[in-house]
């Protein structure tokens, strides 16, 4: 009798997808259109990156990741990545929480706010940095007088790099938070949780896997920036390049087996954030997938306990 129920249960969904189907030539066209489109834009230039980079033999490809101006590019790259990553985590998690948790005035505005650099181009906004902290900027004056320099050196390409990609995080936390709701909180904190502890043990593990995901994304982004980085680097070799400005340096040197060769630093990075990205839904649909048969075989046993009695 429990299987009967069973059956009975998820015989409604299989129907649903059965009407739902289309006629297998259509999804097989729709399929190898997708894979076309896929192989001509993604997977050959990819390859071609790799076949590029190995021109000239392996020796050679070693030798420009060797080099020293580009062991310093990586150097300053993981550097920027690891100071914009951990900041655009905490905004991301406190913006995130005040949008889904409460209401206050300026609520609409911080969320367009959080929008802004999907919607301006990263030229523009390194040209917005110059303009307020360059030497003829709005704070120039004043940071000058004090001996700091922030355009032309890490500072700048460090808040570059931060307003490119504080979006990630925060725009993958406030829809998860808002379909958790505030229930979990309030009990909490009426069992006598604080704040903090409330935070710690109900809503950090509620979004876990939006945060990873959110986090893998912005590194990614962070370390392969170019149009905001290279408005306000020097492009000084050694010192205030980057991965992506040392491509661009070695290409315009005429240098292409180099400029590949460290471009294919980049695409495996893009590989290992798109290997993780996989991974992270796959993990997502799995935990949906056996929270929704839980409770359905839980419903299936019961009723058929009932029945045999």
């Amino acid at each position: 009798m429990a299987g009967y129920v069973k059956s009975q249960i998820q015989t409604p969904r299989r129907s649903l997808r059965r009407s739902t189907d289309e006629p297998a030539w259509v999804r097989w066209a729709l399929t190898a259109l997708a894979m076309a489109f896929a192989g001509v834009f993604l997977f050959l230039p990819l390859a071609n990156v790799f076949a590029q980079a190995l021109s000239l033999g392996w020796q050679y490809y070693q030798e420009s990741i060797a080099h020293p101006h580009t062991l310093a590019a990586i150097r300053l790259t993981l550097l920027i990545a690891a100071i914009c990553v951990p900041l655009n985590c905490l905004f991301g998690l406190a913006a995130a929480w005040a949008i889904a948790k409460f209401e206050f005035r300026g609520k609409s505005l911080l969320t367009a706010l959080i929008d802004l650099p999907f919607s301006v181009s990263p030229v523009v906004s390194g040209l917005m940095i110059v303009v307020l902290f360059g030497a003829q900027g709005f704070l120039g004056e004043w940071l000058r007088e004090r001996g700091i320099q922030i355009v032309f050196s890490i500072p700048g390409m460090v808040l570059a790099t931060v307003f490119v990609t504080f979006p990630f995080v925060a725009r993958e936390l406030i829809p998860l938070m808002q379909a958790a709701g505030s229930d979990q909180e309030q009990a909490a904190l009426t069992l006598g949780a604080s704040g903090w502890r409330t935070f710690w043990h109900v809503t950090l593990p509620s979004v876990k896997w939006g945060l990873l995901y959110g986090i893998i994304l912005c590194n990614a982004r962070a370390m392969g920036e170019f149009g905001a980085v290279s408005v306000v680097s020097s492009h000084i070799a050694g010192l205030t390049d980057t991965l992506p400005l040392r491509v661009e340096k070695l290409y315009n040197e005429y240098n292409a087996a180099g400029a590949f060769a460290v471009a294919s630093l980049l695409a495996l990075l893009a590989l290992a954030t798109l290997v993780i990205k996989t991974w992270l839904e796959w993990r997502v649909a799995r935990e949906e997938q056996l929270a929704q048969q839980g409770p359905m075989l839980s419903a299936g046993d019961i009723a058929g306990n009932s029945v045999e009695k």
